[in-house]
């Protein structure tokens, strides 16, 4: 029976990643991930978006246990991931939520054939099948992602970009996952292959029961494949809620303003975008105060003193933004 689309997945509490910089006697500190709170549901794809240097890599990072947190806690079907001590529940956990990479060469070993990094995975995760069901297994996951089950006989070099990311999705299929964190998946693929992808991805969703954590800095795909919507910026979240409601009565001005970044076709030409706006978030020893005030058209004193915390503006809806908070009207920039 699928499981319950509305039920907890997974929930990261004050999730905390910082880095020292500077040597061995560093004396500075890299905020990359600063007091996020949030949650995935079972069957539910939740886009991550945010420019460059917001910290939604690290995040995933810190999901994969690639990276252990400075502060706070992962858990995940209810039991917090510091606690995974054996050998035997860490396999499982990483099995249960696998990442997709950005650059499928990440995953692929072009040395051997597409089915060596399948054929391993079911080896490892799943040692109660047979050669011969581990190999009907890959055809079939195959098969799911929209590929010939002849192309596990192909070298990495032989592939598209579009199936070489499939390749990836397939290799984290095997595995039965809950969860897959799916890393700027389609940033380097060509537009025309981009919606295939996306279309991948809310199929494990409803065909595979599959939830998906879903980075990217593009608002529209997420706007296409996404229940969920959570923007972060400079290592800390700006706004979350479900991603219609976001996107049509965004909160936060950063919000605002990678939606007015969006390309429109309607528009004239020369019409630039105005994401160039202000300083570069400071995200090295940053001081109190809302880190996106440097940028923001509507800062207010109080901006430049206190850190903005997430308060629930509408249903399910939390927006980091003092003026929001405030009840005042929110339209920095226009989409």
């Amino acid at each position: 029976m699928p499981d319950d689309p509305g039920q907890e997945l997974l929930r990261a509490e004050h999730l905390t990643k910082h880095f020292k910089i500077g040597g061995a006697l560093a004396r500075h500190t890299l905020h990359a991930v600063d007091d996020v709170n949030f949650s995935i549901g079972r069957r539910e794809i939740v886009a991550l978006a945010g420019e460059s240097g917001s910290g939604k890599s690290t995040i995933a990072r810190l999901l994969a246990r690639v990276y252990t947190p400075t502060a706070g806690e992962i858990s995940y079907e209810g039991k917090p991931l510091s606690r995974l001590r054996s050998r035997r529940d860490r396999l499982r956990y990483s099995g249960q939520v696998p990442m997709v990479f950005q650059d499928p060469f990440s995953s692929l070993n072009p040395v051997f054939r597409v089915s060596h990094g399948v054929l391993r995975s079911l080896k490892l995760h799943r040692p109660e099948l047979s050669e011969s069901q581990r190999r009907d297994e890959a055809a079939r996951v195959f098969e799911v992602v929209g590929l010939d089950a002849e192309m596990l006989q192909r070298f990495t070099y032989e592939l598209s970009g579009g199936q070489r990311q499939r390749v990836g999705f397939a290799q984290a299929l095997v595995t039965r996952p809950k969860l897959i964190l799916a890393d700027e998946p389609v940033s380097m693929l060509d537009v025309s292959i981009r919606i295939g992808l996306l279309n991948l991805m809310a199929k494990l969703r409803d065909e595979e029961n599959v939830s998906i954590l879903y980075i990217t800095h593009d608002i529209a795909s997420a706007r296409y494949v996404a229940d969920r919507l959570i923007v972060m910026y400079a290592g800390q979240i700006a706004e979350s809620g479900p991603i219609e409601d976001v996107l049509a009565s965004p909160k936060h001005p950063y919000t605002q303003l990678l939606l007015s970044a969006v390309p429109d076709p309607r528009a004239p030409l020369g019409v630039a975008a105005e994401t160039d706006r202000g300083e570069p978030p400071k995200v090295i020893d940053p001081s109190p105060g809302c880190r996106f005030r440097w940028r923001c058209p509507l800062a207010i004193d109080t901006c430049s003193r206190v850190t903005p915390v997430l308060a629930e503006l509408a249903p399910g809806h939390q927006a980091a933004c003092h003026v929001a908070q405030s009840g005042a009207e929110v339209k920095a920039f226009s989409a």
